[in-house]
C-alpha cells in the first residue's frame, strides 16, 4: 500500500476501497472531500449575519432538495472527479430517478427509484448483491459505486418517494475516475461479485498465514484493580486484526453488563503518554451493554470472542493494555496479527483512534446546545483537529420509560400518531461540519435513517447486522438498551484540519419522572501522526451509570 493517494482509479479500484480498511490509514490530501445530500428539512439554516442557527431542529426530513426542473427535483450536483458510494431511501416508489454523468443531455440511469435498489445491469432478473444492496429493517441501501470526472446531477422525478441520502467522495483535481456509461462490464460486475462476497465473510479469520504477518497469542488474567500487557513492540509496524477469547458470554446477563465495562481497553503508538484507543472492552468492539452478537466489516463479536480488523501503523512502537476496574480476576486470550513495516513508510501513516465517551462537549459553548440554545438538539459525536478520516460510530442508548396506563390499540404503544407514549429517541440528524463549514457537508435525515434502516419508531424492532450498519441488540418493547453502529469505509470523510460531528438528541438525559434518554458514543477515527486529542477516560462510576434503568421504567 502506498501513503499516497493514486492519481488514477480504474473501477475495480473503487469496489476495493469498499472493504480496503488499510486505505484509511493514507492521509487526505488537498481536494479530497466527502459528504451526503439528503432529504433533511431546508428550513435548517445559519444566518451568517448573527452567526447563530435557525431552526436547527426542524424535523420535515422527507422531501428537501436542491432545487426543481419541471416536475422532477435535483437531488444532488457535484462537479467531479468523483464518485457517489451509497444511496438509502426509507420509501423508493416508482418515480424514476435519473443520473446525469459529466453535463451529458441523456442521463446514464433512467429507471423506478425502487429498481434502483432492485435491478442490476438493466437486466432482467432482480438484483443479487445482499451485502452491496442489504435491505436493513425496511431502509434500502446500496453501495455499488457510480464514478463521474468532470460532474454528476441526480434527479428523482415525481412519485419518486421519501427520503433519501447520497453519500459521495469527491477527489483531487487531476484524479482519473472511469465515468459511469449506464451499464457495468464483466470485469466490474466480477469485482462487485467478489466484493459482495468479501463483505458477507466479514469477520471470518483467514488462516492461510500471509508472507510477512505474524500472529501472537497471549492469554493473560486481569486482576482485579490491576492491568495486563496484550501487546509491547518497539519497531515499526501495523496491527490488521484483534481477536479476544473470554468466557463473558457465558455468564449471566447482569454479570456481561458489568463486566464489559468494567474491563477497559487501551491502546498508544509511538511511545505516547495519553492512549489514542481507550474504552470499554464492549463498547470498542462495537456491541452493547454485554455481549451482543453480531457482525460486520471492521467489528463484530459473538458469545467465544470479539474481533477488529481496523488497520493499526505505528513507527516507534505499540502498547495494548487491558484493565480491570471490577472486583474480580478475568482471565482472556488474545490473537493479535500484525506485520513489520519501514519504518519512513509507517511514519507517513495515519493513527487509528477510538474513545468512549457521555455528553463530553470539549471545549464547545455548551448553552448553545441546551434546549433554548440555537445549537440544540445537536450531540456531539465526536470533536477534533488536525488531519484525518472519519470512520464511524458504535452508539449505545438507554432510553426507558414508565409504561402508559393506557392501552394502545396497536403493538406496544401504538403507532403513528395513536401512540401511548413519545418514546422514540432516535429522530435525529447527523451533521458533520469539515475544516471548520458554517453548515454541514452532512445534514442527515435521522438517527436510523444515518444507520441504515427506516422507520424505526414504529415496530417490530428487529436486530440486524450488515457490513458497514448493524444493530446487535433492542429491546422487544424498545424500553431500555439499543446498540447501533455506522461504519464509513469507502464513504469515510477525510478532513484537513478538524471535524465536528454532532447528531441530534431531541430528549433529554431525563424526560420523565422516571424515563431516561442517555447515549454513549465509541468513534472511531484516524488522525496524524504526533497529534492527540482531548478526550480521556471515563470513571467506572460514569461508565456503570449509563447501564441503570429508570427506577420504574421496566
Amino acid at each position: 500500500m502506498n501513503s499516497a493517494e493514486p492519481q488514477s482509479y480504474s473501477y475495480q479500484d473503487l469496489v476495493r476501497r469498499l472493504y480496503d480498511l488499510e486505505a484509511l490509514a493514507i492521509p487526505p490530501q488537498a481536494g479530497e472531500k466527502s459528504g451526503c445530500f439528503s432529504s433533511y428539512d431546508r428550513s435548517s439554516a445559519y444566518n451568517a449575519e448573527t452567526g447563530l442557527y435557525e431552526n436547527w431542529g426542524a424535523n420535515d426530513d422527507g422531501g428537501g432538495y436542491l432545487r426543481k426542473e419541471g416536475d422532477s427535483i435535483v437531488a444532488m450536483e457535484l462537479d467531479g472527479p468523483g464518485v457517489i458510494w451509497r444511496v438509502w431511501s426509507a420509501l423508493p416508489e416508482e418515480g424514476h430517478i435519473r443520473i446525469f454523468v459529466d453535463h451529458a443531455d441523456t442521463p446514464v440511469m433512467d429507471q423506478p427509484f425502487r429498481d434502483y435498489f432492485e435491478k442490476f445491469n438493466q437486466e432482467g432478473p432482480p438484483a443479487n448483491f445482499p451485502n452491496l444492496s442489504p435491505t436493513l429493517s425496511r431502509g434500502r441501501n446500496c453501495f455499488i459505486p457510480i464514478p463521474f470526472q468532470q460532474h454528476c446531477k441526480v434527479l428523482l422525478d415525481e412519485g419518486w418517494g421519501a427520503y433519501y441520502h447520497i453519500t459521495y467522495t469527491v477527489f483531487p483535481v487531476g484524479v482519473r475516475l472511469p465515468s459511469f456509461d449506464g451499464s457495468f462490464d464483466k470485469e466490474s460486475a466480477i469485482a462487485l461479485a467478489e466484493a459482495d462476497r468479501i463483505l458477507q465473510q466479514r469477520g471470518a479469520r483467514s488462516f492461510v498465514k500471509e508472507e510477512g504477518l505474524s500472529d501472537e497469542t497471549i492469554t493473560v488474567t486481569v486482576p482485579a484493580g490491576g492491568k495486563a500487557v496484550l501487546f509491547d513492540k518497539q519497531e515499526a509496524g501495523a496491527i490488521s486484526m484483534i481477536r479476544i477469547r473470554t468466557d463473558l458470554g457465558r455468564k449471566s446477563e447482569e454479570q456481561q453488563r458489568m463486566l464489559a465495562r468494567q474491563l477497559t481497553l487501551s491502546m498508544k503508538w509511538d511511545n505516547e503518554t495519553t492512549p489514542s484507543v481507550w474504552a470499554p472492552l464492549g463498547d470498542f468492539f462495537g456491541s452493547a451493554p454485554g455481549i451482543k452478537p453480531y457482525r460486520s466489516l471492521p467489528l463484530g463479536m459473538n458469545e467465544h470472542e470479539m474481533y477488529s480488523y481496523w488497520y493499526m501503523p505505528f513507527s516507534e512502537g505499540a502498547r495494548i493494555e487491558i484493565e480491570n476496574e471490577g472486583t474480580e480476576a478475568c482471565e482472556l486470550q488474545a490473537d493479535i496479527r500484525y506485520s513489520p513495516l519501514p519504518k519512513s513508510h509507517a511514519e507517513n501513516l495515519l493513527r487509528f483512534h477510538a474513545k468512549w465517551h457521555r455528553d463530553q462537549y470539549l471545549d464547545l459553548d455548551a448553552e448553545r446546545f441546551q434546549e433554548e440554545g440555537d445549537r440544540w438538539p445537536d450531540w456531539p459525536l465526536l470533536l477534533t483537529k488536525g488531519r484525518g478520516r472519519f470512520c464511524g460510530v458504535h452508539l449505545h442508548v438507554n432510553n426507558t420509560w414508565e409504561r402508559p396506563a393506557e392501552e394502545a390499540e396497536t403493538w406496544w404503544y401504538g403507532k403513528w400518531d395513536r401512540k401511548t407514549i413519545d418514546w422514540w429517541w432516535g429522530e435525529g440528524d447527523e451533521k458533520f461540519f469539515v475544516d471548520g463549514e458554517s453548515f454541514p457537508s452532512t445534514f442527515g435525515t435521522g438517527s436510523e435513517d444515518y444507520i441504515g434502516y427506516a422507520w424505526a419508531a414504529e415496530p417490530p424492532f428487529p436486530m440486524f447486522d450488515s457490513a458497514y450498519a448493524c444493530q446487535p441488540f433492542i429491546e422487544t418493547d424498545a424500553n431500555g438498551h439499543t446498540s447501533v453502529s455506522r461504519f464509513h469505509i469507502g464513504d469515510n470523510i477525510p478532513f484537513m484540519n478538524s471535524f465536528e460531528g454532532y447528531i441530534e438528541k431531541y430528549k433529554g438525559n431525563h424526560w420523565g419522572v422516571n424515563n431516561r434518554c442517555l447515549y454513549a458514543a465509541t468513534v472511531y477515527w484516524y488522525q496524524e501522526r504526533g497529534t492527540s486529542d482531548a478526550y480521556r477516560p471515563v470513571s467506572l462510576n460514569d461508565r456503570m451509570d449509563h447501564l441503570k434503568l429508570g427506577e420504574e421504567g421496566r
